[in-house]
């Protein structure tokens, strides 16, 4: 019995350690080790482009006649900025490594990390939901371009497209307003949830969420969208064009097969690298679906946040949108690496 036990622990030891040295795990924390670095960069120069910027929001309170001398001066105190710059991004730095606080709104008068954690959830629902509607559209749609090339349905598919690329987001949602103004109340238009949420069963609430999703969806889909699938179909068409892909159909294989297994593998490749930094964009972009559909996403604090030049609300959002790009192109490799084994992580750069 001890000796089972004994050979059993091993073999669990064995199969932990074989995990810690694998090719990914050491990856992954390669990369992770190369965000931190890039995070303190990143800092760095956010808090020197802020201090050197125009005004600053000492100067915007003091226009205020109703707000005196000595109350200025305990907000200097309060927020530490009393103190040279330099002492000011350390004292900062200090606090985000050892506490993960990300100090005190200026505005807001709480602190930066409840009001992104309270935040992020809307802006990453907004972003997931666009990214899977965005592809769910596009890949087919692309496919679909390069195996009907220069058909009259391809070309009425390629100037959507053109259409589509080239409208402003912002157009986009003014005209998606106007649409649920003349649908009120099929479709609603602000805040995430209904003011009966609380009350709705647990399904209930999900399709209540889905519900006020919608519009703000589409309005991000619709863009990203058009490049995407202008991409799929140039990327499949230079792979239907290589030799390997005539093999194959000179070997008799179905041409579904030869398209969706062959040609596919390989054209999606580029897009996949990609999503990285479209998660990372989407997050960056969304305020415009927020701002007018006035969800209370991370793109409205953001704005709030230099509109007012409020130091450390900035300083946190540009932070969490850096940390979403590192594990966006994180995911994006390790998700290549998973689509197609051929691929070495230590060759991604």
């Amino acid at each position: 019995m001890s000796s089972t036990l004994t050979n059993d622990f091993n073999s669990a030891l064995e199969r932990f350690w074989g995990l810690l040295t694998s090719e990914t795990t050491l990856y992954v924390l390669k990369r992770l080790a190369q965000g931190l670095l890039t995070l303190l960069l990143a800092s760095a120069l956010s808090f020197a482009i802020i201090q050197f910027a125009p005004g600053s929001y000492l100067e915007t309170i003091q226009a205020d006649p109703k707000i005196t001398q000595e109350t200025i001066e305990e907000i200097k105190v309060k927020f530490g900025l009393d103190k040279p710059p330099i002492v000011q991004y350390g004292l900062w730095l200090w606090q985000v490594v050892t506490r993960f606080n990300f100090g005190t709104s200026f505005v807001f008068s709480r602190s930066v990390s409840s009001l992104l954690l309270e935040r992020v959830p809307a802006t990453l629902l907004l972003a997931i939901t666009t990214i899977i509607v965005t592809w769910a559209i596009a890949i087919p749609l692309g496919i679909f371009g390069a195996v009907k090339q220069n058909s009259a349905s391809e070309k009425v598919l390629r100037l959507i497209s053109y259409l589509g690329q080239g409208f402003p987001s912002f157009i986009t949602v003014l005209v998606l307003l106007i649409v649920a103004q003349s649908l009120s109340p099929l479709l609603p238009v602000g805040n995430l949830t209904s003011l009966d949420h609380d009350e709705l069963t647990p399904f209930g609430k999900i399709v209540d969420i889905a519900w006020h999703m919608i519009l703000p969806t589409i309005a991000l889909s619709i863009t990203s969208f058009a490049g995407l699938q202008r991409l799929m179909r140039g990327q499949l068409l230079d792979v239907l064009r290589q030799d390997y892909i005539q093999t194959a159909r000179a070997k008799g294989l179905p041409e579904n097969r030869v398209i969706y297994v062959h040609a596919l593998r390989n054209a999606i490749n580029p897009l996949i690298t990609l999503l990285g930094f479209e998660f990372a964009s989407l997050l960056g972009g969304s305020f415009i679906a927020e701002f007018y559909f006035n969800l209370p996403g991370l793109g409205r604090l953001i704005l709030q946040a230099v509109t007012a030049q409020d130091l450390y609300l900035v300083m946190g959002s540009l932070m969490m949108g850096a940390a979403m790009l590192i594990l966006g192109n994180l995911l994006a490799d390790l998700l290549l690496k998973a689509i197609d084994p051929r691929i070495k992580l230590e060759d991604l750069k």
